[in-house]
């Protein structure tokens, strides 16, 4: 178990270097290649529930995507963090953000508690079979396992610079696989059936 850790960690820590040397003009075309994909995948009713994210760091920016798809009648929401756990709140315009720490945002206490029936998830690493690397604090895929025990079992969308596919990512009991994952230059599909809401075909 250590070993994977250790190295799930040096894969996360080399990625992430290759995704910060990325100039902020190459992350921001890359970022709306990869709106148009995921926008272009998804099928979904209005008023469906999504889960976006703000960017931190050098992560690609969702934010154009969460626009087309509230315009479509995508209901937002993004993470809060909240006793050490994620907690989805309604992202509706103008409202106010408050500091989650781990350096992002999220709608205030007020805000609805909506349980996502598409989630876009961010990562730090990934490969070919839509696994990945998160931030080393599990916090999304303590939420999906949540969000499966109530039944929900949403549709997984992965979003990623193409600088952070690896050939192999390594696995423990917990991780969760991805449905898909979309970089600006390709859609990486994973072998079992989607779940949720699913892309295209």
């Amino acid at each position: 178990m250590d070993g994977i850790r250790e190295r799930k960690a040096a894969l996360r820590q080399e990625v992430l270097a290759r995704r910060d040397a990325m100039g902020e003009a190459e992350r921001a075309r890359a970022s709306l290649a990869i709106a148009d994909r995921i926008d272009a995948e998804l099928v979904f009713a209005p008023g469906t529930i999504i889960s976006g994210f703000l960017p931190i760091r050098s992560e690609l920016d969702p934010r154009p995507l969460m626009t087309r798809l509230s315009a479509r009648g995508a209901r937002l929401c993004v993470p809060a963090i909240t006793g050490g756990e994620l907690q989805f709140r309604e992202f509706l315009p103008d409202v106010p953000l408050e500091p989650q720490g781990f350096g992002t945002f999220a709608p205030g206490s007020g805000a609805a508690v909506l349980d996502p029936e598409i989630m876009l998830v961010p990562m730090s690493a990934f490969d070919a079979r839509c696994h990945r690397i998160g931030y080393g604090r599990g916090y999304y895929d303590r939420a999906i396992e949540t969000l499966n025990g109530k039944g929900r079992a949403p549709l997984l969308a992965g979003l990623a610079f193409a600088v952070q596919e690896v050939p192999e990512v390594p696995i423990e009991a917990h991780d969760v696989g991805l449905d898909f994952i979309a970089t600006e230059l390709a859609v990486y599909r994973a072998e079992r059936k989607p779940r949720g809401a699913a892309p295209k075909t």
